[in-house]
């Protein structure tokens, strides 16, 4: 199956009537039609029922053309990365994170970066679930995570980064929002948000509290839901600093707990470039100097 035979059953897929798709695709409608045709033969199932009114997707082509419009923007993004990495650079560096406030230096370490090293591209990639599995795979020259996670992991180098606390999260306007610290009585009668993919520490000190019989719980089914339950007024979350992303929209306050979590770089054993350390040198300069930073 080519490129345009893929385009070709994306347009039809919008527009539901080969003349249309033809012309918007600047072919003669046998052509359209014959190279739809050609593409129902590779595949074996039929893609579009026909009819007098145009063509509607089966079943299994609506499947197939959403498998297919996501691979053309991932084909579209890598040709789009290959364009700008042969005009500029000689060398290229991934960084893969669950969310962008993860490492919230790095837009300032790229511009560092890039001051000392114009010919070399830093590349951000965001997996909001198993960035380590993407890393592993080799689609990351280097990967956001937490020490425990890296724990009996061979072939990986872990520099360490910085270290995070539990914060809650709440409304501006909650009464709770003035304090310069949240313990465990605080909580006591309020609506607590958990899981959502939370680490053990987190996860931990969320069953410690639900333990006491005095908050209330509710299940979200990840951090941005959860944000959003607490600007709907629903509840509160605790979260690791790291998370947040300084845009003043909520407050977060320090909670009073042994718990915290200790945030890495990690990067292939083999890959040795000296381009990688000075990358991790200016994104731990950044986080050593902001002491006073809430993380």
């Amino acid at each position: 199956m080519t490129t345009k035979q893929i385009d070709y059953c994306i347009e039809l897929a919008h527009t539901q009537n080969f003349s249309r798709a033809a012309e918007n695709m600047f072919v003669s409608q046998p052509t359209f039609s014959y190279q739809i045709r050609l593409v129902e033969e590779e595949v074996g199932f039929t893609i579009f029922e026909r009819s007098g009114k145009g063509a509607t997707l089966t079943p299994a082509g609506a499947q197939f053309v959403s498998y297919l419009s996501g691979m053309r923007k991932d084909l579209k993004r890598a040709i789009e990365q290959g364009q700008n990495y042969s005009a500029k650079y000689r060398d290229s560096i991934s960084i893969c994170m669950m969310v962008r406030q993860a490492l919230y230096f790095l837009p300032e370490a790229m511009r560092i970066f890039a001051e000392d090293m114009p010919e070399v591209q830093v590349v951000p990639i965001f997996r909001y679930e198993n960035s380590m599995g993407a890393f592993f795979r080799g689609e990351a020259d280097m990967v956001f995570a937490l020490q425990e996670q890296t724990r009996q992991v061979a072939d990986l180098h872990v520099h360490d980064l910085f270290e995070s606390r539990i914060y809650l999260i709440t409304q501006k306007e909650d009464p709770l929002a003035n304090r310069n610290r949240i313990c465990e009585e605080d909580l006591y009668g309020r609506t607590l948000m958990v899981g959502g993919g939370s680490p053990p520490a987190l996860r931990a000190v969320q069953r410690r509290l639900i333990s006491s019989g005095k908050i209330d719980y509710f299940n979200s089914p990840d951090h941005d839901s959860t944000l959003t339950n607490v600007a709907a007024g629903r509840g509160v979350c605790l979260a690791p600093g790291f998370l947040n992303d300084h845009s003043g929209q909520f407050a977060w306050i320090p909670f009073d707990c042994k718990e915290s979590f200790t945030c890495v770089l990690c990067t292939h054993k083999e890959d040795r470039r000296d381009s990688l350390n000075v990358f991790i040198d200016i994104l731990k300069k950044l986080y050593a100097e902001a002491v006073a930073f809430p993380l």
